[in-house]
């Protein structure tokens, strides 16, 4: 694509042979370099061998389904951004995915547009005019998708690194639900979705504590 300097490696992860085939056609349209798996255990597979830059994700597969697959990845330190695709639209669903360490969540039936567009959308998230921002012993780079503290990796979703990198580049500056939310989910979520981010990266960061909360506002990153 014209506005990409790379093509971008998608695996595309579904138990259903036709939609499969046709979100891979589709995106191998869009320019991306396609790669597709029929189960858990093969996306797992494939992850090692083509080591994707983006997955789209079926959440109802038999045996390890979406959850699991995209559990196992964050497990392992991949953090590579994940796009996950349902039929459920409940917001515990939502909820289940966001918190297995999925970016995004589709749900089918879906129009190709929107696809491509939310790909686009989180690949781009996170992505800073300056790629590397430090702050103490915490080190972001946004183009490479890597965050580390005292020299260990910290192994960050795609939405968890965006986060910390709006956090780190105005430290000592209060950063608002609302702008998070912004500049992150595009405006498509609720508040506390923050909240439960800004907890999953104080867990990944450790000791002493980095992000703090400004009661009724939103979140300051200091020493």
């Amino acid at each position: 694509m014209a506005d990409r300097l790379d093509t971008d490696r998608v695996l595309v992860v579904d138990d259903d042979p036709p939609l499969r085939r046709m979100v891979a056609r589709t995106l191998a349209a869009a320019g991306y370099a396609v790669t597709t798996a029929g189960d858990g255990g093969a996306a797992l597979a494939e992850v090692e061998r083509v080591a994707p830059d983006l997955i789209v994700l079926d959440v109802t597969m038999p045996g390890l389904d979406g959850l699991a697959v995209c559990r196992r990845l964050r497990a392992k330190g991949v953090a590579v951004p994940v796009l996950m695709l349902t039929a459920r639209d409940s917001i515990p669903d939502r909820v289940n995915g966001l918190e297995s360490g999925a970016d995004d969540y589709l749900v089918k039936p879906f129009a190709v547009e929107e696809l491509i567009a939310r790909l686009r959308a989180i690949t781009r998230r996170g992505v800073d005019a300056s790629r590397i921002v430090s702050y103490g012993d915490l080190t972001i780079d946004s183009e490479a998708r890597t965050a580390t503290r005292s020299g260990h990796d910290l192994a960050l979703t795609g939405r968890e690194l965006a986060l910390l990198a709006l956090l780190a580049r105005e430290p000592r500056r209060t950063i608002t639900r609302e702008r998070a939310i912004d500049e992150i989910w595009a405006g498509g979520a609720e508040p506390n979705v923050v909240d439960r981010y800004v907890t999953r990266l104080r867990r990944k960061l450790g000791a002493p504590p980095l992000i703090h909360t400004v009661r009724g506002s939103g979140f300051m990153l200091r020493s």
